[in-house]
């Protein structure tokens, strides 16, 4: 059953609780789990695979944003249809992203692995289905193959938030 976009955040929170993922009790194996169930719900409102109109990407850092802490996002992006004039040459969609991202402290462990500035996955527009199972297989086997990565993901988040904020 499809969700509507604007209640993407929303279903995605479900879906972390399902997977016992919540604030003080959080690991990135059971937020990746939701991830991947989340990234396989449909969407109504946005724009069709053919225009990449759903995609999802995981980012990493030490940002502003983040309080300075290091932060790890899986986030879903989705091309919105629903405002502005179709007719228009110059139309396009708004871009809103669901997001899942983990704060963690400081680690010893991760002194030369060089966070700051981060780095991504890059974006993955595979269509729901097998294709997108086949694309979260890949990005996985990224994830583990990056030391940071694994070391954050082995790390217990000390906060987590899920928002839809606008994108680009």
């Amino acid at each position: 059953m499809a969700i509507s976009w604007r209640s993407s955040a929303a279903a995605f929170e479900q879906i972390l609780g399902r997977h016992g993922v919540a604030a003080g009790a959080c690991t990135m194996e059971a937020a990746w789990a939701a991830f991947e169930e989340f990234v396989q719900v449909p969407v109504d409102g946005i724009e069709g695979p053919e225009e990449d109109g759903d995609g999802f990407i995981v980012e990493w850092g030490v940002w502003d944003w983040t309080g300075n802490w290091p932060a790890l996002s899986l986030g879903r992006l989705l091309a919105v249809n629903e405002d502005g004039d179709r007719q228009d040459p110059y139309w396009q969609p708004q871009y809103w992203k669901a997001e899942f991202q983990a704060y963690f402290a400081e680690d010893p462990a991760w002194a030369d692995l060089h966070i700051s500035g981060g780095g991504d996955s890059g974006f993955d527009h595979a269509a729901i289905g097998e294709p997108r199972a086949d694309a979260l297989a890949a990005t996985r086997r990224f994830i583990d193959q990056d030391p940071l990565l694994v070391a954050m993901w082995r790390s217990a988040p000390i906060d987590i938030e899920v928002t839809l904020d606008r994108a680009g």
